[in-house]
């Protein structure tokens, strides 16, 4: 591994992996990386994390639930971001959907949190039924990225305890 590829996942490692997320925008952007994941390295995600706030606003929900079909051919053509129809589809369907759960929970985080606590196998039914391209791979790693499955570092780990000062949802039953 190059040195520049070693700091991307030591950044993300240390600072972002496993760590409680409270803003939907950061944490819908989080759910866009996951899905934009599948059938790739997450190194080619973390080297177009900017690529991707850029394309989608920042992770901004409401912008991106407003994407007309020009700003959905706009990122088919953006070479800093995935370019997948069925993935920038997903990212559109999904905002619009955290839009509506926003307005019955009041934030997508308090979605997460009333659907709290769930086995990974009751999580991906409940993803699968709510979003579009979330499988269980995909959920599994959004939720351990955001604190609310266990396994994101091992115990041995030094952020393991950085995390569990944080309290994440894990950690509650």
């Amino acid at each position: 591994m190059t040195e520049p590829s070693q700091n991307l996942h030591a950044n993300y490692h240390n600072n972002h992996y496993g760590f409680p997320i409270h803003d939907d925008n950061e944490l819908f952007g989080r759910l866009i990386l996951e899905i934009n994941q599948a059938g790739l390295s997450w190194e080619t995600i973390l080297k177009k994390e900017d690529g991707f706030r850029r394309a989608y606003h920042n992770f901004n929900i409401e912008k991106i639930a407003t994407y007309t079909e020009s700003d959905r051919e706009r990122l088919l053509n953006d070479v800093g971001i995935i370019r997948n129809r069925l993935k920038v589809n997903a990212a559109i369907e999904n905002a619009k959907r955290i839009l509506q759960l926003q307005k019955e929970y009041g934030s997508f985080e308090k979605w997460l949190e009333h659907h709290h606590p769930k086995t990974k196998e009751e999580w991906v039914k409940l993803f699968k039924k709510t979003f579009k391209f979330t499988g269980g791979e995909i959920v599994n790693e959004f939720l351990m990225s955001i604190g609310y499955l266990k396994g994101a570092h091992d115990e041995n780990c030094p952020v393991h305890q950085k995390i569990i000062k944080t309290k994440p949802m894990w950690l509650t039953k």
